[in-house]
């Protein structure tokens, strides 16, 4: 598996305060976990949680499958420990909740070198409020170390005073600003959760449209979502035989001093070389993560 080109296809929330959940996560055909510290943890059980995370990714045991630290709010009385404690055991990336600014992961990065983060531990931002929406673009800019934009759909709606449809056209215009945001400055986007658990065509069509609209991958809130959204975001075996088929009839033509080819009677340029390229290197580590 390259750094370039990391499976992201399923990331899946595990409450801090679940020690058998984050064991259990060892187990999934999870890509990355977010080991959570802020919505799925009541205020008397913080402390608790961050000890239980902590001692999760200092104990490993979670093979290819990306670890991530979901803080607390840096205006909460536990957002600077959190990130202070995460920051200490070196997990994969470490999750900021409700980013509207780069004086925010500023700040958090702030925090995380002064713990000794090293440079491998990215910053990941959630992207859930209007003005974190507006301000997408002053995010991702913030630092090379920004890693992620995770997309909070559901206090989005909230705070939008929106509705949860079938086909989510009140998130679209955000989805699809945060997507531009993350392309032009070249970080991983992750689309937000479906929270009905028995709405599994609903949740499938959702998976779709995100793989449509360009997200790497989905987070997800139970288990039984990670199979389908795997399949979804995964590409299939006929289009991974394409891209190859592409790529070696490129470079055939490449050889002979040919800038562009015709295959299967479609007119192949670099630019679909570059994505069929990438279609592979998804392929191939995909493939390698599951033999690990």
């Amino acid at each position: 598996m390259t750094a370039k080109v990391r499976p992201r296809r399923s990331v899946l929330y595990m409450p801090g305060a679940n020690a058998r959940a984050m064991e259990k996560a060892k187990t999934l055909p999870a890509d990355g976990v977010i080991l959570d510290l802020e919505d799925a943890v009541a205020p008397d059980a913080k402390a608790m949680a961050r000890a239980q995370v902590i001692a999760a990714v200092k104990g490993g045991g979670y093979g290819h499958r990306e670890i991530i630290v979901r803080a607390n709010g840096l205006d909460t009385p536990w957002g600077a420990d959190d990130i202070a404690a995460a920051a200490s055991v070196a997990p994969d990336a470490i999750l900021i909740p409700k980013v509207e600014s780069a004086t925010q992961v500023h700040r958090a990065l702030e925090l995380m070198d002064k713990a000794g983060a090293p440079a491998s531990t990215t910053l990941w931002c959630m992207m859930e409020t209007p003005r974190g929406i507006l301000r997408a673009e002053e995010v991702a800019a913030a630092s090379q170390r920004v890693g992620c934009l995770v997309m909070g759909t559901s206090d989005l709606t909230k705070d939008l005073r929106a509705r949860h449809t079938a086909d989510r056209q009140p998130m679209l215009p955000a989805l699809q600003h945060c997507l531009l945001v993350a392309r032009a400055y070249g970080v991983a986007i992750l689309d937000g959760v479906h929270l009905d658990l028995d709405d599994e065509a609903g949740f499938v069509r959702h998976c779709e449209q995100g793989l449509e609209l360009g997200f790497d991958g989905k987070t997800l809130i139970h288990p039984k979502q990670l199979e389908p959204c795997n399949t979804v975001f995964a590409p299939s075996e006929a289009e991974v035989a394409q891209a190859r088929k592409i790529v070696v009839a490129f470079r055939a033509a490449e050889a002979e001093g040919k800038g562009v080819v015709l295959v299967d009677g479609k007119l192949i340029e670099n630019l679909h070389v570059v994505m069929a390229q990438h279609t592979v290197a998804l392929a191939e580590a995909i493939a390698s993560a599951q033999k690990q």
